[in-house]
């Protein structure tokens, strides 16, 4: 019982230190977050925050992670309408995903960018990017078995023209607009006629799908 309880505050001093360094990131920037002010927010030592975290690039994984493994938990609640409509289910997949980061905009920065020099995300920290990928795939291909896309669209220049499409529109409404509410932006409200592009594109009966 005793482990339990020291494992379950080491667990909350993590994560502790890892909000703080969004709280950091948030007001300095990625590239400017200091271990010595985050270690002074939650009240300890810099030397003791090493314990928890050997570097600022492993904070960086870490909070990669955190954002991957949040934006898969956002995808996967929009598969259950793959079988009814799965154009439907992509667009508010889409959407879902343009929420999640006008709310997390220090994560979705890790996610799309690279802000931090030098950082590169762990094959842990990048898995769930991985799974990201997987679920935008069996999304598309359901569209093609729906008759509702071309096949090209669920291979390998499709799913990348997607990302494209997404990260595309998250990029230039967290450089331009980065404080607008989820739906009002202007760069967010044009990311259903990017879907529609997206869908005229790769319309099942010509265009891109014939190549």
């Amino acid at each position: 019982m005793r482990e339990d309880r020291r494992v379950q505050r080491r667990n909350a001093t993590v994560q502790e230190i890892l909000d703080t360094a969004i709280e950091v990131m948030g007001e300095e920037g990625a590239a400017a977050l200091s271990l010595a002010e985050v270690a002074r927010r939650v009240g300890m030592r810099p030397p003791s925050l090493y314990q928890y975290f050997p570097s600022k690039l492993a904070i960086y994984d870490a909070l990669f992670e955190r954002g991957a493994r949040q934006m898969v938990e956002v995808l996967e609640k929009c598969l259950p309408l793959l079988a009814e409509d799965p154009r439907r289910a992509i667009a508010e997949g889409q959407q879902a995903m343009l929420g999640w980061a006008l709310a997390n905009p220090v994560l979705a920065q890790l996610l799309y960018w690279r802000p931090a020099p030098g950082f590169e995300p762990s094959a842990q920290a990048f898995a769930p990017a991985v799974r990201q990928l997987e679920i935008l795939g069996t999304a598309l291909r359901a569209a093609v078995d729906a008759g509702q896309l071309a096949p090209a669209a669920a291979g390998e220049e499709g799913l990348a023209l997607f990302t494209v499409l997404v990260s595309g529109v998250i990029s230039q409404q967290l450089a331009n607009e980065p404080s607008a509410a989820a739906g009002e932006g202007r760069f967010v409200r044009l990311a259903p006629t990017g879907l529609d592009m997206f869908f005229r594109y790769f319309a099942p009966d010509g265009g891109a799908s014939d190549g």
